[in-house]
């Protein structure tokens, strides 16, 4: 959970590889729990794409984000429970001091602390967790900085976060 991050020399922007046989049934069985019991505050849109999820995010009651929506993407890669999804805010994201203005977020299970045991609804929980302890409506202080850098669609899972800062 960090505002600071180096940015990676090299970037890939490859179209994403179909899902692997054992991402599809993760995700078939993740959305039927979705279904079942899906996290409060959270409401999957209806696709057909088992790749990319879109989901709105609603902002707790009694917090910073109270009576707001965002709109997060889910995109999951070929390997996915082994490998974290990409995980961002579709513009305008949320202004808090982990997450930038072009959508991408700075939370470390997204990345070096992802586990395969983890599923949208435990990201989904974690990212309303954090939104709603954040005493402040703000931008990360390298925002502009960070999305001059991320032109061109770049990847946050491009990026060398750098996790330090968990009182936001």
């Amino acid at each position: 959970m960090d505002i600071t991050r180096q940015a990676m020399t090299s970037a890939s922007h490859s179209s994403p590889k179909p899902l692997s046989k054992i991402a599809c049934n993760r995700l078939q069985k993740e959305l039927v729990e979705w279904q079942v019991n899906p996290p409060a505050g959270f409401n999957l849109k209806p696709s057909d794409n088992l790749q990319r999820w879109v989901i709105d995010v609603n902002g707790a009651p009694g917090t910073l984000y109270a009576n707001e929506i965002y709109q997060l993407q889910v995109d999951f890669p070929e390997h996915y429970p082994m490998e974290a999804p990409q995980v961002i805010f579709v513009p305008p994201a949320p202004m808090h001091p982990h997450i930038y203005s072009n959508g991408h977020i700075c939370l470390d299970i997204l990345y070096d602390s992802w586990s395969p045991a983890m599923t949208v609804s435990s990201i989904c929980i974690s990212l309303l967790s954090m939104l709603s302890s954040s005493t402040a409506k703000q931008l990360p202080d390298d925002n502009d900085r960070y999305v001059k850098n991320c032109r061109n669609g770049r990847s946050p899972k491009e990026t060398r976060w750098w996790f330090h800062d968990d009182k936001v």
